[in-house]
């Protein structure tokens, strides 16, 4: 095992950064174009809000089920090979998204476009780790964070201007010539082999954890469906096996993928947790807001996308200070004021957002939940990367993507199934309020393309012009309706994540100490 210790900075540092941000870009990119796409999706493929979901969540699938696998390849077997190859594998999973026939196939290569992200994501933060030390890593840090957030709520505002004057495939069409120029870029200016190891890959383990982490994802999304309720709870059962299954491996086999005496240090769980809640916050609020702003407000796609602007401005402008806030307060002050701000966010959606929002509203939810991001996201990610040896620095990029792509996984999924549950209640709610001369005019059909989904309403509202206003005032009700218990799940997870942090992370004297503690331990 290689125990060398990272330089200050690698040559070329700038242009170095530059490229290993244009590929977290390819990922932060696709991460959100579909949302701002969904209604018409939805249009285009008579689609259900299930199906919807599984759309919008199939790219964080493909990459927080590959990201600690491909992550440890990458550092036995090369993180450059890894990494071009991801972006080589990027154009054409763009390209099957983009003129994809069917919904199914849509979903299948939002799931390919999340597998090569996997392979390319976390080896740019694994690079950052192995090239940077000291405040240096730090700054490069903030900065890579700061550009991927920018980079996700970017790309809301540039898919509504695609659609604006194009179909919806175009948006996946987007990050095709970005993959591109990022792969030629690594090509030239990537260090082919830095600070790897020797040590064997624990391929059992890579392959129980991609089980476990899709079984999770999918199990929660069907957990609205009233159909696939045991699918739903079988994936569930089926996700718990193999997360036990892949905690006993990492035990017992002599060089582990995941190796859980390092992740059980205090500063490096709790920073992971911490992280799922607040990116996944972030994802979750982008996915609900596209369809609300669009559905319930009627902004079309280039207004709906750029809604995202004051969540990114406010993202670019405080990470980079998150970095001296963790200089002069430590992590844990850093990660609470962060916290602050998403609970403001979600609280603000959760009170404000209906169907009079005013723009001011809705930007100043954004605002919010944008500086949360910017503020938490820097300590979240340095506490990973600067609790384990550098050899290890595939696991702790790994972890660090799966905080987003995980915890956005989870939250959209969780959001998604909240929001269909609601949407359906509300939508059965109302037809049975309704007169019996009206309840006998809709038929079970009628009904089901009714409570489907929003998209699926509004259709169904073209077929009775004479009742057309009255459809479309109801699903917009019902979405409404839906979107505030996603809210309120949304509250409730930040308050647990804040939680969690004050108690458990330590403070700044305390995380000196432990970090000082980890590297003597690494060191020997």
């Amino acid at each position: 095992m290689s125990t060398n210790a990272p330089a200050d900075a690698p040559a070329r540092a700038g242009l170095v950064l530059a490229t290993l941000i244009a590929v977290a870009s390819v990922a932060n990119l696709n991460l959100a174009v579909a949302n701002v796409a969904l209604p018409e999706i939805g249009t285009a493929f008579d689609a259900g809000q299930t199906e919807l979901n599984l759309v919008a969540v199939g790219f964080s699938l493909g990459l927080a089920g590959s990201v600690l696998y491909l992550g440890a390849v990458g550092d036995r077997y090369g993180r450059k090979l890894l990494l071009c190859a991801g972006m080589a594998l990027s154009i054409p999973a763009g390209l099957l998204a983009a003129l994809a026939p069917s919904i199914e196939v849509l979903f299948a290569a939002r799931l390919l476009g999340g597998v090569a992200a996997g392979m390319a994501y976390p080896t740019t933060l694994a690079l950052i780790t192995a090239l940077w030390s000291g405040s240096g890593r730090t700054k490069a840090i903030a900065l890579w964070s700061a550009v991927g957030g920018a980079a996700t709520a970017l790309g809301s505002v540039l898919s509504g201007f695609l659609l604006e004057h194009f179909a919806w495939g175009s948006v996946f069409f987007l990050t095709v010539p970005l993959a591109a120029l990022a792969l030629l870029l690594a090509l030239r200016l990537v260090p082919a082999h830095v600070h790897e190891t020797t040590d064997p890959v624990d391929h059992l383990g890579g392959i129980l954890s991609v089980l476990m982490v899709a079984a999770l994802v999918l199990g929660i999304n069907f957990i609205a469906v009233p159909t696939a309720a045991t699918a739903a709870l079988g994936l569930l059962v089926f996700a718990l096996v193999t997360g036990g299954a892949f905690v006993v491996r990492q035990l017992r086999v002599a060089v582990p993928l995941y190796d859980l005496h390092v992740a059980a240090r205090r500063i490096f769980w709790v920073a992971a947790l911490a992280g799922v809640i607040v990116f996944g916050s972030l994802m979750g609020a982008m996915f609900i807001g596209q369809q609300f702003l669009q559905n319930v407000l009627g902004y079309d796609t280039l207004e709906a996308g750029a809604a995202l602007l004051p969540a990114a401005v406010a993202m670019v402008i405080v990470a980079p200070r998150s970095a001296k806030l963790i200089d002069s307060h430590g992590s844990r002050f850093t990660l609470l004021a962060g916290y602050v701000f998403c609970l403001l966010g979600f609280l603000t959606m959760l009170f404000l957002w209906d169907a009079d929002a005013q723009y001011w509203h809705v930007a100043l939810g954004y605002i919010f939940v944008g500086m949360g991001v910017g503020l938490a996201g820097t300590p979240a990610s340095r506490s990973l990367t600067g609790s384990v040896p550098v050899t290890r620095a595939g696991m702790a990029s790994g972890t660090a993507d799966l905080q987003r792509d995980l915890g956005g996984a989870i939250m959209q999924s969780i959001f998604g199934a909240l929001l269909t549950a609601g949407y359906a209640a509300a939508v059965n709610a109302a037809i049975a309020a309704a007169p019996s001369s009206t309840q006998a005019k809709i038929t079970d059909e009628v009904q089901a393309e009714l409570t489907k989904s929003f998209s699926s309403a509004a259709e169904t509202a073209k077929e009775y012009p004479q009742y057309q206003d009255a459809i479309i005032a109801a699903a917009q009700k019902s979405f409404v309706d839906g979107d505030q218990w996603a809210f309120l799940a949304g509250v409730i997870a930040t308050l647990v994540g804040a939680a969690l942090v004050f108690f458990l992370f330590p403070r700044q004297d305390d995380e000196q100490r432990l970090l000082a503690e980890y590297h003597a331990a690494d060191a020997a």
